[in-house]
């Protein structure tokens, strides 16, 4: 049995579909799908990102929509400190 995938977010769906219409429309063009390949490529990272969590998803959406307007944004540990604790020498 084949566990209930979360769906993408209405704001993904919607750049998914400008996406796949935009590489869709240079392969016309091109006859190249190397672009089309990598647009499908990016979008399989965000569809498994957002079934393996999906409120992190949805964080991020918020996160990057207070930056856009130009509100201040919680800011998280330094990537320097989550290597380290990691074991991994920056």
């Amino acid at each position: 049995m084949i566990d209930a995938v979360p769906e993408l977010t209405a704001r993904d769906r919607e750049a998914f579909d400008a996406g796949l219409k935009a590489g869709l429309d240079e392969v016309g063009v091109s006859l190249d799908l190397g672009a089309l390949n990598a647009f499908v490529h990016r979008w399989w990272i965000s569809a498994c990102d957002t079934a393996k969590d999906p409120e992190a998803r949805r964080q991020m959406h918020v996160r990057a929509q207070q930056a856009l307007a130009g509100e201040p944004v919680p800011q998280g540990r330094p990537w320097r400190e989550i290597l380290a604790a990691r074991g991994i020498d920056v």
